[in-house]
């Protein structure tokens, strides 16, 4: 399995925020107001990747007190930080295509202003799974594993 190249994300986050921007360029005078959290639950995923990225760590590095890595368990979680670094560069591109969309035209729709917030609070939340993601499937390798991309 190759680990994630921030090439392929960004090409990810590049699509979603082009389509993310067109489909607001033709609809957004009919669609209802973003709800100001709607990207934070990607902040708490993050975190919860983050936890075990570090517990997995320690364990995958065989610290004292500190069990054992069933193989089976490293690839569940090798393949959920591929999953969530996805999603996350996904998210990234399509709250920035709002973000680019609204920002100009918040004097125009009264309803642009919270999308605003709501743009920057994804984004945030966006970016911050796909970095507790990267940090996951870099916590699984095993000592002395190069990082595979070539």
């Amino acid at each position: 399995m190759r680990f994630t190249r921030p090439r392929d994300l960004a090409a990810v986050a590049i699509i979603a925020g082009i389509l993310a921007h067109l489909v607001l360029r033709l609809s957004y005078d009919s669609l209802p107001p973003l709800p100001v959290l709607a990207g934070s639950t990607l902040f708490v995923i993050a975190v919860v990747e983050v936890v075990l990225a570090f517990s997995l760590r320690a364990r995958i590095q065989r610290k004292p007190g500190a069990r054992a890595v069933q193989p089976l368990t490293a690839a569940r979680a090798v393949a959920l930080a591929k999953a969530s670094s996805v999603l996350g560069a996904l998210m990234l591109g399509a709250w920035a295509g709002v973000l680019i969309f609204v920002g100009p035209v918040r004097d125009s729709f009264p309803a642009a202003s919270n999308d605003l917030v709501a743009a920057v609070v994804g984004m945030i939340s966006a970016l911050a799974l796909t970095a507790a993601a990267l940090w996951l499937e870099h916590c699984c390798k095993t000592p002395g594993e190069s990082s595979g991309n070539e």
